[in-house]
């Protein structure tokens, strides 16, 4: 695929494809997120594509990312649900300040990378071990390690960072 057959796919599909996502999610932003990463997607896979099976492949990538993403905020909500207290004899003090950190983690994770917000994730929520997460991602093991390090120091800086 060339850049102007690229261009000429980008210029015809765009706005349809981020029409279906809007369907399906009904936000905006979103909807466009998803497109942009349709088409980015697109570009670098663009050698292994086939021009006359473009566009059913934009509309099946579109769903796979919206699934994704609510799966996404599925696993993000149970993470933020599960975070409560143990005793309830805190004191009002203690308890704004774990509500604050509390609200800080939470934008903390959205903000993350999403290669490590995903393996950050899929061992806090689902409790999967790194060799669960490296069969389901089609990665090594060191390379889970290495994304949930990564994902680990960027909570630990960011978290002194506020402080």
């Amino acid at each position: 695929m060339t850049k102007e057959d690229f261009k000429k796919i980008f210029d015809t599909n765009f706005d349809e494809i981020r029409s279906y996502a809007f369907y399906r999610c009904n936000d905006t932003e979103l909807a466009t997120d998803i497109a942009q990463e349709c088409f980015l997607k697109l570009w670098e896979k663009r050698e292994k594509i086939r021009l006359n099976h473009v566009n059913g492949l934009l509309y099946k990538m579109a769903s796979d990312l919206f699934i994704n993403h609510f799966h996404h905020q599925k696993r993000t909500k149970l993470l933020f649900q599960n975070i409560t207290f143990q005793d309830q004899d805190y004191s009002p003090e203690e308890l704004l300040s774990f509500d604050q950190l509390k609200e800080k983690y939470e934008t903390l994770i959205l903000e993350m990378p999403d290669r490590e917000r995903t393996v950050f994730l899929m061992s806090r929520i689902d409790g999967l071990m790194y060799k669960e997460i490296a069969n389901r991602l089609g990665l090594s093991v060191k390379a889970v390690e290495k994304r949930m390090k990564n994902a680990l120091n960027f909570l630990r800086t960011s978290l002194i960072a506020t402080d």
